[in-house]
């Protein structure tokens, strides 16, 4: 029993210690999910990928979907900010249009010009927008 109460007391301890990262992968990941599965979804339902035009489209809204689920979550779970949320999601989304266009930027590279498949561009793309989002998010929500 107290093998198991010191390994429980450890957890804490290093979720205590790395909560907000902790907390970002995990709605990272359920934030990358979202804009995976949505993307799937329009592409399967409305969208033709082979088309540039089209491909773009699919992008973009798989992006407003998963930003609105994003700002929610990193808000609230991630950085705990308390901070006027209409000053807040000016920035948030000021920085998530940066990492929009590198993102639709790097799917035409991957897909458009690289015939890459897109799934698979669309899951490495994500890598680099949730490094670049993080990193955007400590600023956006900065305690003053």
């Amino acid at each position: 029993m107290i093998v198991i109460s010191n390994f429980t007391n450890r957890l804490v301890d290093i979720f205590k210690k790395h909560r907000e990262i902790i907390m970002y992968v995990i709605c990272g990941a359920a934030t990358t999910l979202v804009s995976i599965v949505t993307y799937y979804l329009f592409a399967k339902f409305l969208f033709d990928t082979s088309n540039a035009l089209e491909l773009q489209i699919n992008n973009i809204l798989s992006w407003v979907v998963s930003v609105l689920f994003a700002y929610i979550t990193n808000k609230i779970f991630v950085f705990q900010s308390k901070g006027s949320p209409k000053a807040e999601i000016i920035k948030f989304y000021l920085a998530r249009i940066a990492t929009l266009v590198i993102d639709m930027a790097l799917m035409y590279l991957l897909v458009t010009l690289c015939s890459f498949d897109d799934m698979l561009s669309k899951c490495v793309v994500q890598i680099v927008v949730i490094i670049l989002n993080y990193i955007f998010g400590k600023l956006v929500f900065a305690k003053n």
